[in-house]
């Protein structure tokens, strides 16, 4: 059971804003069930404070690391004193981890957990073809994880442009001609994936022509609530394998209890 006293360790969870953030009970109690006595509360951390508030808790004993959300996961990448190879290469963290020599080191588990998501439901990352819908932190994180777990190639569509193509000439870099402009079409792709927050809102725009889906496709998604996203739902009414923002949320949150509770697993 989770438990509080003189001995808890934390783990803070910043974020602006941070009232909506369902994370700090879920992470609590799989630290607990994994032995740990520590907890995760959460800091609403504005961004013009952010470095300061970071500064501050490191200066406190007993703050053994740090779970970053929205909007600081690309400034706080320059708060770590090394990084996982994703988390360098996306240039983005979630996760904050103090070592025994003191220093910090951070890790993006977003990607990692929205494949893992797919995979538990069926679907086939190896070889596939991928339409990745965002380029912001989540989606660059999920673009590497798709093309380290072996897609074929990867079509990333944004109204951003720069933010896209900033995010496609990264990824060739690593994975050399795999990564090029995709659209709002989701014909002739394996796996239809979004990460932005349409669909959270009623009478969002939907991320990818929903006429345009195909029965034999996989159609992932990032948003938690609600569960059943108008796109999901029209895939959901074709026959499509799917994945909710949930999957992505327990595939996340499980690797950031094992960051934490397990170390040498979590770099393996």
């Amino acid at each position: 059971m989770m438990h509080l006293d003189g001995e808890t360790r934390l783990i803070p969870i910043l974020g602006d804003p941070i009232a909506q953030v369902k994370s700090p009970a879920l992470l609590s109690e799989g630290l607990a069930a994994r032995g740990l006595n520590a907890i995760v509360p959460p800091v609403h951390a504005r961004p013009a404070d952010f470095a300061a508030v970071v500064t501050g808790l490191k200066r406190v004993g007993n703050v053994d690391g740090l779970v970053i959300t929205v909007p600081h996961k690309f400034t706080a990448s320059e708060v770590c004193d090394r990084l996982s190879d994703a988390a360098r290469f996306i240039g983005s963290v979630n996760v904050i981890r103090r070592e025994a020599d003191g220093t910090w080191f951070g890790d993006n588990c977003d990607g990692q957990g929205y494949v893992a998501g797919i995979l538990e439901r069926g679907g086939v990352v190896k070889g596939a073809s991928v339409l990745l819908v965002g380029a912001g932190g989540a989606g660059s994180a999920i673009a590497y994880q798709f093309l380290r777990e072996g897609a074929a190639r990867i079509a990333i569509h944004d109204a951003d442009i720069a933010r896209r193509d900033g995010l496609i000439a990264k990824l060739n870099k690593g994975f050399a001609g795999r990564a090029g402009h995709g659209g709002d079409d989701p014909r002739g792709y394996d796996i239809i994936a979004n990460a932005t927050p349409m669909g959270m809102r009623e009478g969002d725009p939907l991320p990818v022509r929903a006429d345009a889906l195909e029965p034999e496709q996989f159609v992932a998604d990032c948003v938690t609530l609600p569960e059943i996203t108008p796109l999901q739902d029209r895939a959901r009414s074709l026959g499509c394998k799917t994945m909710t923002g949930i999957g992505m949320f327990d595939g996340v949150a499980e690797r950031m209890v094992q960051f934490f509770a397990d170390p040498v697993m979590a770099e393996a």
